[in-house]
């Protein structure tokens, strides 16, 4: 009977989240808004990558920084002089579409057309938290071993985007690019999977490219 009553709570948060998520793409969609929801470990280089593209996309853009203490992401991300949101999750894993709605509520969005939506460092609590994003990129590094599309098979299956990164260290670490390119195919053989290294700008013009075609 317990076990019962904890599923009919999980299937009420899960559909209360996924109604708040719907609002806030139906916010985004009025302001003519293309929100990108960013996941990956830790240390996989998507805070990188994300000040990268701030750079090199001609976009009026805007980040939402989510963290268990997101001070340190968002002021990163504020010397790029673009609006940053910071959210601080405390002991959660991730961001939800409540969190989402206060922080779109503290951005200006007549002043961008493009929003990335850091999550939390981690590749198991996001999977079913929709945020009301358009596109959901999944960063993943070759430094996680390249174990860790099979470990983490959720996150790979609802991705529209998953960059293999760092992949300059492949050897180092003993890994295989091909193994992890395969594996998130075999997961989501529709999947578009960019190879590449944030830090010697390898991959850079397809990831920037292939987000261009979504915003356009």
């Amino acid at each position: 009977m317990h076990k019962i009553a904890d599923v009919e709570i999980q299937h009420d948060i899960m559909v209360a989240n996924r109604k708040l998520a719907r609002n806030n793409q139906r916010l985004l969609d009025q302001n003519g808004i293309f929100a990108v929801d960013v996941l990956g470990a830790i240390g996989s280089g998507k805070t990188s990558l994300i000040e990268t593209l701030i750079d090199h996309l001609d976009h009026k853009v805007g980040v939402i920084a989510g963290d268990v203490i997101s001070k340190y992401d968002a002021g990163r991300f504020e010397s790029h002089n673009v609006p940053v949101v910071g959210l601080n999750t405390g002991k959660e894993c991730h961001l939800d579409a409540h969190l989402v709605k206060h922080a779109l509520e503290d951005m200006p969005l007549e002043d961008i057309d493009l929003l990335f939506i850091e999550n939390v460092g981690n590749l198991i609590c996001p999977v079913d938290f929709e945020l009301g994003s358009h596109l959901r990129m999944v960063v993943i590094s070759v430094s996680e071993g390249d174990d860790t599309v099979e470990k983490h098979p959720l996150i790979f299956q609802d991705a529209d985007l998953v960059v293999i990164n760092k992949v300059d260290l492949a050897e180092a670490v003993g890994a295989s690019v091909e193994k992890m390119v395969n594996d998130v195919k075999e997961l989501n053989p529709g999947v578009k999977v960019i190879t590449s290294s944030i830090k010697m700008g390898k991959g850079l013009d397809e990831i920037i490219s292939t987000i261009e075609s979504y915003v356009l």
